[in-house]
Protein backbone atom coordinates (compact mmCIF):
# COMPACT_ATOMS: atom_id res chain seq x y z
CA UNK A 1 0.00 0.00 0.00
CA UNK A 2 1.42 3.07 -1.14
CA UNK A 3 1.74 6.04 1.82
CA UNK A 4 -0.24 9.22 0.89
CA UNK A 5 1.61 12.42 -0.02
CA UNK A 6 1.07 14.04 3.58
CA UNK A 7 2.82 10.73 5.84
CA UNK A 8 5.45 10.66 2.88
CA UNK A 9 8.64 12.55 5.05
CA UNK A 10 9.96 15.21 2.53
CA UNK A 11 13.08 14.49 0.86
CA UNK A 12 15.95 15.99 2.63
CA UNK A 13 18.66 17.84 -0.12
CA UNK A 14 22.20 19.15 1.23
CA UNK A 15 22.75 22.88 -0.23
CA UNK A 16 26.78 23.87 0.87
CA UNK A 17 26.65 27.56 1.94
CA UNK A 18 30.83 28.34 1.17
CA UNK A 19 32.90 30.91 0.91
CA UNK A 20 36.23 33.61 2.06
CA UNK A 21 36.04 34.47 5.99
CA UNK A 22 33.32 37.55 6.93
CA UNK A 23 31.27 37.00 3.72
CA UNK A 24 27.69 36.47 5.55
CA UNK A 25 27.74 32.37 5.36
CA UNK A 26 26.61 32.40 9.01
CA UNK A 27 24.10 35.55 8.85
CA UNK A 28 22.74 33.53 5.22
CA UNK A 29 21.86 30.26 7.28
CA UNK A 30 20.63 31.87 9.92
CA UNK A 31 18.56 34.21 7.71
CA UNK A 32 16.40 31.62 6.11
CA UNK A 33 16.81 28.70 8.63
CA UNK A 34 13.48 27.99 10.50
CA UNK A 35 15.23 25.96 13.50
CA UNK A 36 17.24 28.01 15.28
CA UNK A 37 20.69 27.19 14.14
CA UNK A 38 23.22 24.95 15.08
CA UNK A 39 26.78 27.33 14.86
CA UNK A 40 30.34 26.49 15.96
CA UNK A 41 31.11 30.43 16.31
CA UNK A 42 33.90 31.16 18.40
CA UNK A 43 35.67 33.99 20.03
CA UNK A 44 38.04 35.37 17.71
CA UNK A 45 41.98 35.80 19.54
CA UNK A 46 44.01 38.83 18.45
CA UNK A 47 46.05 36.21 16.88
CA UNK A 48 43.47 34.97 14.69
CA UNK A 49 42.34 38.34 14.20
CA UNK A 50 45.76 39.17 12.13
CA UNK A 51 45.46 35.55 10.07
CA UNK A 52 42.36 36.20 8.72
CA UNK A 53 42.75 39.71 7.94
CA UNK A 54 39.67 41.44 9.61
CA UNK A 55 40.49 44.99 8.11
CA UNK A 56 37.56 45.02 5.91
CA UNK A 57 35.09 43.66 8.62
CA UNK A 58 36.77 44.83 12.42
CA UNK A 59 33.17 44.46 13.97
CA UNK A 60 33.54 40.78 13.45
CA UNK A 61 34.37 39.14 17.09
CA UNK A 62 33.42 35.46 16.43
CA UNK A 63 34.34 33.10 13.43
CA UNK A 64 32.57 29.51 12.71
CA UNK A 65 35.11 26.84 13.47
CA UNK A 66 33.48 23.86 12.02
CA UNK A 67 30.12 24.78 9.88
CA UNK A 68 27.06 26.53 10.46
CA UNK A 69 23.48 23.92 10.05
CA UNK A 70 19.84 25.37 9.49
CA UNK A 71 16.96 23.48 8.10
CA UNK A 72 14.13 24.99 5.85
CA UNK A 73 11.33 23.07 4.55
CA UNK A 74 10.08 23.97 0.93
CA UNK A 75 7.07 22.52 0.86
CA UNK A 76 5.51 18.60 1.89
CA UNK A 77 8.15 17.27 -0.43
CA UNK A 78 11.42 18.88 -0.10
CA UNK A 79 13.51 20.30 3.03
CA UNK A 80 16.80 21.88 2.73
CA UNK A 81 19.30 21.21 5.28
CA UNK A 82 21.80 23.97 4.82
CA UNK A 83 25.42 23.05 5.52
CA UNK A 84 27.32 26.54 6.18
CA UNK A 85 31.27 26.18 5.90
CA UNK A 86 34.28 27.89 7.48
CA UNK A 87 35.87 30.38 5.82
CA UNK A 88 39.63 30.52 6.45
CA UNK A 89 42.36 27.95 5.00
CA UNK A 90 43.17 26.18 7.88
CA UNK A 91 39.65 24.24 7.67
CA UNK A 92 39.46 23.89 4.53
CA UNK A 93 40.45 20.03 5.31
CA UNK A 94 36.54 19.99 6.51
CA UNK A 95 35.01 20.86 3.51
CA UNK A 96 35.19 17.32 1.60
CA UNK A 97 33.03 15.92 4.53
CA UNK A 98 30.70 19.17 4.36
CA UNK A 99 29.94 18.94 0.76
CA UNK A 100 29.71 15.06 1.03
CA UNK A 101 26.22 14.09 -0.55
CA UNK A 102 25.08 17.70 -1.30
CA UNK A 103 23.03 18.83 -4.20
CA UNK A 104 24.53 21.89 -4.98
CA UNK A 105 26.01 24.81 -3.29
CA UNK A 106 26.10 28.82 -2.84
CA UNK A 107 29.39 30.51 -3.08
CA UNK A 108 29.54 33.90 -1.15
CA UNK A 109 31.51 36.27 -2.41
CA UNK A 110 32.57 39.89 -0.75
CA UNK A 111 33.41 42.45 -3.57
CA UNK A 112 35.22 44.16 -1.10
CA UNK A 113 38.18 41.03 -1.01
CA UNK A 114 37.66 39.06 -4.14
CA UNK A 115 41.19 37.46 -3.40
CA UNK A 116 39.64 35.43 -0.38
CA UNK A 117 37.03 34.34 -2.79
CA UNK A 118 39.16 31.87 -5.21
CA UNK A 119 39.87 28.78 -2.72
CA UNK A 120 36.11 28.19 -2.69
CA UNK A 121 35.03 28.82 -6.43
CA UNK A 122 38.15 26.92 -7.57
CA UNK A 123 36.74 23.90 -4.92
CA UNK A 124 33.80 24.23 -6.54
CA UNK A 125 35.18 23.97 -9.93
CA UNK A 126 37.30 20.89 -9.15
CA UNK A 127 34.70 18.91 -7.06
CA UNK A 128 32.07 19.26 -10.11
CA UNK A 129 29.38 20.13 -7.54
CA UNK A 130 26.98 22.88 -8.65
CA UNK A 131 27.28 26.02 -7.31
CA UNK A 132 26.11 29.58 -8.09
CA UNK A 133 28.44 32.65 -7.11
CA UNK A 134 26.35 34.60 -4.60
CA UNK A 135 27.50 38.37 -3.92
CA UNK A 136 26.64 39.53 -0.58
CA UNK A 137 25.73 43.16 -0.98
CA UNK A 138 27.21 44.91 2.42
CA UNK A 139 25.26 47.51 3.23
CA UNK A 140 23.16 47.25 -0.34
CA UNK A 141 26.65 48.35 -2.00
CA UNK A 142 28.15 46.62 -5.15
CA UNK A 143 31.88 47.18 -5.26
CA UNK A 144 31.95 45.86 -9.08
CA UNK A 145 29.86 45.16 -11.98
CA UNK A 146 28.42 42.00 -11.94
CA UNK A 147 30.84 41.46 -15.42
CA UNK A 148 33.95 42.63 -13.96
CA UNK A 149 33.38 40.32 -10.79
CA UNK A 150 32.49 37.64 -13.19
CA UNK A 151 35.91 37.97 -15.05
CA UNK A 152 38.03 38.59 -12.32
CA UNK A 153 36.86 34.96 -10.25
CA UNK A 154 37.40 33.92 -14.24
CA UNK A 155 34.30 31.90 -13.83
CA UNK A 156 32.67 30.31 -16.99
CA UNK A 157 29.17 31.89 -18.86
CA UNK A 158 26.98 28.99 -17.15
CA UNK A 159 27.75 29.95 -13.91
CA UNK A 160 24.99 31.94 -12.86
CA UNK A 161 26.59 35.33 -10.75
CA UNK A 162 23.72 36.48 -8.47
CA UNK A 163 23.36 39.83 -6.06
CA UNK A 164 21.76 39.42 -2.46
CA UNK A 165 21.16 40.27 0.55
CA UNK A 166 22.27 37.71 3.48
CA UNK A 167 20.04 40.01 5.66
CA UNK A 168 17.22 39.57 3.77
CA UNK A 169 14.74 35.65 4.28
CA UNK A 170 13.45 36.55 0.76
CA UNK A 171 16.82 37.14 -0.96
CA UNK A 172 18.57 34.08 0.39
CA UNK A 173 15.57 32.36 -0.56
CA UNK A 174 16.03 33.61 -4.21
CA UNK A 175 19.79 32.69 -3.89
CA UNK A 176 18.92 28.88 -2.73
CA UNK A 177 16.20 28.80 -5.29
CA UNK A 178 19.06 29.58 -7.99
CA UNK A 179 21.21 26.82 -6.78
CA UNK A 180 18.30 24.41 -6.97
CA UNK A 181 17.92 25.12 -10.81
CA UNK A 182 21.33 25.37 -11.54
CA UNK A 183 21.97 21.54 -10.15
CA UNK A 184 18.71 20.73 -11.90
CA UNK A 185 20.08 22.20 -15.69
CA UNK A 186 23.73 20.43 -14.76
CA UNK A 187 21.91 17.24 -13.74
CA UNK A 188 20.03 17.62 -17.20
CA UNK A 189 23.44 17.89 -18.64
CA UNK A 190 24.74 15.09 -17.26
CA UNK A 191 21.62 12.67 -18.53
CA UNK A 192 22.11 14.15 -21.99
Amino acid sequence: MELSRRTRRPVPVKIVIAGGFGVGKTTTVNGISEIPILTTEAAMTDVAAAIDRTGHVPEKTTTTVALDFGRITIDDEITLYLFGTPGQDRFGFMWNELTDGALGALVIVDTRRLDECYPAVDYFEQVGLPFVIGVNRFDGRLDHDLDDVRWALAVADDIPLITFDARSRESVRDALIAVLERALVQAAATRA
